[in-house]
C-alpha cells in the first residue's frame, strides 16, 4: 500500500524534539517517515504536522485533531498523554475513554491511523513509582484501542533497545537523534515499508560513571531541566505556549 498524504498529531515525541536541523528547527520521526512515504508515492505527496511541544491530551484533541480529519488525509499518527502522565491532575479513566472515541473519529474519514505504545522513559527520571504506571495503563489503553478500531500500533514499549540512554537527549526526557531514527524505523516497519537499515543501528551504551560523577551529573540535570520544568507547572505555563505547528498546511515535502 502507497499513502499519499500523512498528517502526524501530538506533542513534542511528534513536533521532533531533540533531533534538530541545522538551522535548529526540529526534524524528529514524523519528517524522516513522511521523507520515506514521499519516495514511494512521488512529487504529489503531502504532509503535515501538527504537533507542539508541551501540549496535554485535551489540547492535543481540540486543536489538532479536527484539523487532521479536515485535511481528509490517508495517514495519520497520534501519540498523544505522556504530558498527562506527568501531572497531578492525571485523571486515567477520563483520557482512555477520550482515547477511544478520538481514534474512532480518526478512524471515521477512512485514513488509516498510527498509535504508539510509549517507551519507558521513567527509567531515568525521578518519579517512577508514581508515574510508571500510569504509562502502563496508558499503554494497555492503546493497544485495546488498536485493535478495536483498526489502527496500527508502534510497541515502543517492547522495545528494550529504549533502555539504552544514548537515544534519549541530556534532558532524558525527548528523544536523540538516534532515538528519532529508531522510532521512524519501527513506524515504517509498522507500515510495510522498507527503511535505511541505519536507523534501526543503536549507539553502544556509554560506559558506566563512578558513583560521585553520576550524582554530579544529576545535579546538574535537576538544574538545567527539572527546576524549570517544575517552575512552569507552578506558574501554569508550558513549553510550549509560544509555539505553533511546523506544518500546519497539508503541503508538498520539500527537500
Amino acid at each position: 500500500m502507497r499513502w499519499g498524504s500523512f498528517v502526524a498529531v501530538g506533542d513534542s515525541f511528534t513536533e521532533g524534539m531533540d533531533d534538530a536541523y541545522p538551522d535548529g528547527t526540529y526534524r524528529g520521526w514524523a519528517d524522516l517517515v513522511a521523507t520515506r512515504l514521499a519516495a514511494d508515492a512521488g512529487p504529489d505527496f503531502r504532509y503535515a504536522n501538527l504537533a507542539i511541544r508541551g501540549r496535554l491530551f485535551p489540547s492535543v484533541v481540540a486543536e489538532q485533531v479536527p484539523s487532521a480529519v479536515a485535511m481528509k488525509p490517508d495517514l495519520i499518527s497520534f501519540a498523544a498523554g505522556g504530558n498527562d502522565v506527568l501531572r497531578r491532575t492525571f485523571d486515567p479513566d477520563t483520557l482512555v475513554a477520550r482515547f477511544d472515541e478520538v481514534v474512532r473519529q480518526l478512524r471515521s474519514g477512512g485514513a488509516d491511523v498510527l498509535l504508539f505504545r510509549f517507551a519507558d522513559v521513567m527509567a531515568r527520571l525521578p518519579g517512577q513509582r508514581l508515574v510508571a504506571p500510569r504509562v502502563q495503563l496508558l499503554n494497555h489503553a492503546v493497544g485495546e484501542t488498536a485493535e478495536r478500531h483498526g489502527a496500527i500500533m508502534v510497541d515502543l514499549y517492547a522495545d528494550d533497545t529504549f533502555l539504552n540512554p544514548m537515544l534519549w537527549s541530556t534532558d532524558r526526557l525527548h528523544l536523540s537523534p538516534a532515538g528519532h531514527r529508531r522510532v521512524a524505523g519501527q513506524v515504517l516497519n509498522a507500515l510495510g515499508v522498507g527503511c535505511d537499515e541505519e536507523w534501526l543501528m543503536v549507539p553502544p551504551h556509554p560506559s558506566p560513571s563512578p558513583w560521585l560523577a553520576a550524582r554530579a551529573s544529576d545535579l546538574r540535570w535537576a538544574g538545567q531541566y527539572l527546576a524549570p520544568w517544575v517552575k512552569r507547572r507552578l506558574t501554569g505555563r508550558s513549553s510550549g505556549d509560544t509555539v505553533t505547528a511546523k506544518r500546519p498546511q497539508l503541503g508538498p515535502l520539500v527537500d
